[in-house]
């Protein structure tokens, strides 16, 4: 079952609304259940919710995934360049629009506000082990920051289409002061169509430019002794049908243990 709750965001003084998936015996149980939060949430369920009318149709895939799990979509701010202030911990330029990097606030927003309500109406399981973060493009970049700068509270993280090659730096200085435990989990994905000109006679899945810059941040990663699986996607875009797709690679990878 999905069902929609608004919460305060207190980063920009409005409302956000929360996509809640539950498994669809969760009233008929006591079980408990780990957690994922996923960025853009309106786009994650249903199509007639999602912004360009596709979904990554992901309550189909977990009704009939033999894992259970809830899953908190996390609606963004659709004004202007709302999304892209509140979904980037870092500064950059994008769409010509100089970002206000909200990014951080927006983590401490699901730390201390979502995650301690949804730990308090709902049965998870709230320690980091069973707590994952998710999403793709700005909510990829989003989740590969949370997964680094907020390793103790998130131990898995969803990156799809996060365009490393423009902010690897960045997560790499992040990534120097930070302590990753060695049971953390990174799946970083991106498309064909989205890793930039591959030079002639090369390999775009292991030559393009968002390639190089992928596998040498996950070279990186593993040498703190996290688990990161590098996926890419032949034929791959930047939509929500690409991405759906990949659910059964980054779920199975994140809370199955499968590489």
């Amino acid at each position: 079952m999905v069902f929609q709750e608004d919460a305060y965001y207190w980063p920009t003084d409005s409302t956000r609304t929360l996509h809640v998936y539950l498994p669809d015996d969760y009233d008929q149980t006591d079980e408990r259940y780990p957690v994922m939060y996923m960025f853009d949430g309106q786009n994650l369920f249903y199509d007639s919710h999602a912004t360009y009318g596709k979904s990554w149709g992901l309550k189909e895939y977990l009704d009939n995934w033999d894992k259970k799990l809830i899953v908190i979509g996390l609606e963004c701010g659709h004004e202007g360049f709302t999304r892209l202030d509140e979904y980037s911990p870092y500064p950059l330029t994008m769409l010509g629009h100089r970002i206000d990097p909200l990014g951080e606030q927006t983590f401490q927003w699901i730390i201390n506000d979502v995650k301690p309500l949804v730990d308090r109406d709902l049965r998870t399981w709230p320690h980091r082990e069973a707590t994952g973060i998710g999403g793709s493009s700005m909510g990829g970049i989003m989740s590969l920051y949370g997964a680094i700068a907020h390793n103790d509270v998130f131990s898995k993280a969803a990156c799809l289409s996060t365009g490393v090659r423009l902010v690897g730096p960045m997560v790499r200085r992040d990534l120097s002061h930070a302590l990753i435990n060695p049971d953390t989990r990174i799946y970083l994905g991106w498309g064909e169509g989205e890793g930039g000109r591959t030079p002639k006679g090369k390999d775009p899945a292991t030559d393009s430019p968002e390639a190089r810059a992928t596998r040498s941040l996950a070279r990186e990663l593993t040498r703190t002794g996290a688990s990161v699986d590098v996926y890419f996607q032949e034929g791959g875009q930047h939509n929500e049908a690409s991405w759906e797709l990949q659910n059964p690679r980054y779920l199975d990878f994140l809370w199955k243990g499968t590489d």
